[in-house]
């Protein structure tokens, strides 16, 4: 019984934020002057899909009963380096390879201090990115912000690319969408990171890979933390390394736990991604066009964000007796 008040509470989240983002969409056409311009649509619907990249990445991790601090590290490191090589004259296919290989390394660091050396992934997580964002600054990077250097009109031509009208980064974000629903549907591994996050003792004892399960779920976080900065790069044409001091880490926390996956694990999914991410994406840029100072806005958004966290704790109990039932 209380399983069944506890989905339906859920299913009542997201279904709220669902109402909430057409009301404040609503709100701001007929509020903000400017707010309707084809302009600012199409910065709302590029600042959405950034934004929703970074919150798949992030809600893969937390559906398995982890967390990812490291997510805007190694965004701006990992394409700051890329740019970085491609001003040394590194072809672009090689730039590529190497900061792949990186991402891929701090991701993989990730789940092996998580899975293996037992850490708990909020301290670990904290301190990958830190010392990400350390090594890069000191040793490969020499100053703050890194531009695309002149010479690579096809990586600006996918920048400004459009389907249909179309930003670029929004079919990339669709595409994402899709292939992680189907990828934690319908695939083998999607399944195991909804069962560890759920009960991973119970995971253990049923023969499930739980530690190669939890260091590719910080893999793959990590690998859509660098495509969202390489989108970034491409349209901007630059990476700006002070991002990592900025509030977009917590705007990513913000729009998974709003949305309703569950910080205790094993829930959630993709429908929770979306609705998260076109609330907040509209509260940020109303909030931009009202030219809110960022101490205001960090405000509310810590005011939300915690609001939030009490919902979250209310739906998603996380006692010994809610491990031990593994069923809600």
């Amino acid at each position: 019984m209380t399983g069944w008040f506890l989905l339906l509470g859920r299913r009542r989240q997201e279904d709220t934020v669902f109402l909430l983002t057409i009301l404040l969409f609503l709100t701001f056409s007929f509020v903000l002057h400017g707010f309707l311009t084809t302009g600012n649509i199409i910065a709302l619907l590029r600042s959405v899909a950034l934004l929703g990249i970074l919150a798949v990445g992030m809600g893969i991790v937390v559906i398995g009963r982890g967390i990812d601090l490291s997510l805007v590290a190694i965004l701006a490191i990992s394409v700051a380096v890329f740019l970085n090589l491609l001003g040394q004259s590194y072809p672009i296919g090689i730039a590529l390879l190497l900061a792949l290989v990186g991402v891929i390394a701090v991701g993989a660091l990730n789940g092996v201090l998580t899975a293996y050396a037992e850490m708990p992934a909020i301290f670990a997580t904290l301190a990958t990115g830190t010392f990400v964002y350390g090594l890069g600054r000191s040793q490969f990077l020499t100053q703050d912000v890194i531009y695309l250097p002149p010479g690579h009109d096809l990586f600006t031509a996918f920048g400004n690319a459009r389907l249909a009208s179309i930003p670029v980064e929004v079919v990339v974000f669709a595409f994402i969408l899709v292939g992680a629903f189907l990828w934690l549907r319908f695939s083998k591994y999607g399944r195991y990171i909804y069962l560890i996050g759920d009960n991973l003792n119970a995971a253990r004892n049923a023969g499930l890979p739980v530690r190669p399960v939890i260091v590719l779920q910080y893999v793959v976080s990590a690998l859509l933390a660098f495509v969202a900065g390489l989108i970034m790069a491409a349209g901007i044409h630059s990476m700006n390394t002070r991002i990592v001091n900025s509030s977009l880490l917590y705007d990513v926390i913000l729009v998974v736990v709003i949305g309703g996956i569950g910080l205790s694990g094993g829930k959630g999914g993709v429908r929770n991604l979306i609705v998260g991410t076109l609330l907040i994406g509209i509260l940020l840029n109303g909030m931009t066009i009202l030219d809110i100072s960022d101490l205001y806005q960090n405000l509310i958004k810590a005011t939300v964000l915690l609001a939030a966290l009490i919902v979250d704790g209310v739906l998603n109990p996380r006692d010994e007796q809610t491990d031990q039932q593994g069923d809600i």
